[in-house]
This record gives structure tokens, C-alpha cells and sequence, in this order.
């Protein structure tokens, strides 16, 4: 159990290190304008080659270093693709706001604009490691991806068709045009299959920790039982009045104000 609880902080640690680290260079990036974000994703480069690497390093570990380094290289792989999608760089062909009364068929195929660069690259990725680690004694870094790339789709989708609350906060220029996509409603259709799948996910890996008979296994279910278990809290940010913003806010720097932002100010005199 002391072996299991290290896991599981170290995941939690990774969880939110890795998104307070993202947001703090898009932000930065947000605040020099011109050319910064594309910077960001090519010196970010080192950070993808080495999650490449270690992925394949990995396969055929079978111990709890291994473990952990496939977690890991997945989170790094990860993290430079969404890097690239927040920066703008990677994204979609679609990059205007929602037209007003836009019918819901039409709505759909230009939210799926917005993002469908990016989702290819995210399934590409996700089949090269599939086929990769078919059959590889650890498949901790596939494994991983596996559950990002399906909690992504899922938060996608409750965000398209509406969820009470979206935190826009962390939203970057390039990616302004999103906010006109996602709907704010009580409850839709999808949320209630999204977290009981994550929860049957979850305890899956839970049911496979219980019984692991090697330090490689356990390590490796408690990292994705933690990380699944995050996925499914996130999508519980979006319906209970949680403040998980505060999370990564205080490690920000400010936005870059502009010209709107003063006038809206001074029109409040103080």
C-alpha cells in the first residue's frame, strides 16, 4: 500500500504540474504576441522527441521504473500536442466564431472545424503507439494515451452540446473563436454516459491493482487508476460549483491588457 500511495501522489503531482506548466507558456506566450506561440511549440520539441523516446525505451520494461517512465513519456507526448493545439499552431481549418442561429447540423461540422487537425494528430499518435506496444510486456504509455484521448473526446462533446459551467479563463487568443462553440445548459445526454464509463474504467484498473503480483503492475494501475479517476473529476468540474480554476491561477502570470479591457475599466470610473 506505501508503494500504491506514491503512485498515486506522483500522478496527482504530474496532473497538476503538467497543466499549470502548459498554461503558464501559452499565457506568457499570450502576453509577447507575434510569433511566441509558434516558439513555444518548436522549443517544446525536446520535451515531444523525448516522450517518443522513452515510450519506446519502455516497452519492454517490466518493472515500476518502467512504469513510470511509460506514464511519463505519454503525458509528455501529450502535453506537446496540446501545447501545440493552445497555441493555435495545431488546430483546425475553422477559425471564426459561430455565426448566430447557425442550425444545429451546421454547428456541429464547424465545431468539429475548429479542432480537427488536432484530433487527427491525436489519433494518429494514439494508433502508432497501439500498434507499437501490441504485445509489449508494458503498456503503461499507451495505456495512458488511451485514456486522455477518450476523456478529451468526451469533454469535448459535453462542452458542444452544454454543460453549467465552462471556465474560460484559461483560454487563449488563438483560440478565442472556441468560446462561441460551447453551450452553457443544465444537463445534456452525454455527461451521464461519460462519467459512468470513466468509473467502470476506473474501477478496472482498481480491480487490476488489487490484484497485481509485481511492483511493475502496481505501479502501473495506480498511476491509471489515479489519472482516470482525475478525468472523471474534471468532468464533474463542469457541473458542480467547484473552484478548481484556483488550482493554477495563482502560478499565472496576468493577462496582457488590451485595449478593450481599459476601455471596459474606465467605464466603470474606478
Amino acid at each position: 500500500m506505501g508503494g500504491t500511495w506514491t503512485w498515486v501522489v506522483a500522478a496527482l503531482f504530474l496532473w497538476w504540474f503538467s497543466t499549470g506548466a502548459i498554461l503558464c507558456r501559452v499565457r506568457i506566450a499570450d502576453r509577447k504576441g507575434g510569433a511566441a506561440h509558434l516558439r513555444s511549440v518548436l522549443y517544446g520539441l525536446p520535451i515531444l522527441l523525448g516522450g517518443v523516446w522513452g515510450f519506446y525505451a519502455t516497452l519492454t520494461g517490466e518493472g515500476a521504473a518502467a512504469a513510470f517512465g511509460a506514464f511519463l513519456s505519454a503525458l509528455a507526448i501529450w502535453g506537446w500536442i496540446e501545447l501545440a493545439f493552445l497555441s493555435g499552431v495545431v488546430t483546425g481549418p475553422n477559425t471564426r466564431p459561430l455565426p448566430p442561429g447557425t442550425p444545429e447540423w451546421e454547428r456541429f461540422i464547424r465545431a468539429w472545424g475548429t479542432i480537427a487537425w488536432h484530433e487527427f494528430l491525436l489519433a494518429a499518435a494514439l494508433g502508432l503507439m497501439a500498434l507499437a506496444a501490441w504485445e509489449a510486456p508494458n503498456a503503461v504509455a499507451f495505456h495512458t494515451f488511451l485514456v486522455l484521448f477518450l476523456a478529451r473526446i468526451s469533454a469535448k462533446l459535453n462542452l458542444f452540446y452544454g454543460v453549467p459551467r465552462i471556465n474560460l479563463e484559461f483560454l487563449p487568443r488563438p483560440l478565442a473563436h472556441l468560446a462561441s462553440h460551447f453551450r452553457i445548459r443544465a444537463l445534456n445526454w452525454v455527461f451521464p454516459i461519460s462519467v459512468t464509463v470513466l468509473a467502470f474504467a476506473s474501477a478496472h484498473w482498481l480491480e487490476r491493482l488489487h490484484g497485481a503480483e509485481s511492483a511493475g503492475a502496481e505501479a502501473g494501475y495506480a498511476l491509471l487508476a489515479t489519472l482516470t479517476l482525475l478525468a472523471m473529476l474534471e468532468h464533474w468540474f463542469m457541473i458542480l460549483p467547484a473552484p478548481d480554476a484556483k488550482l493554477w491561477r495563482w502560478m499565472l502570470p496576468a493577462p496582457k491588457e488590451t485595449e478593450d479591457t481599459r476601455r471596459s475599466e474606465d467605464a466603470h470610473g474606478l
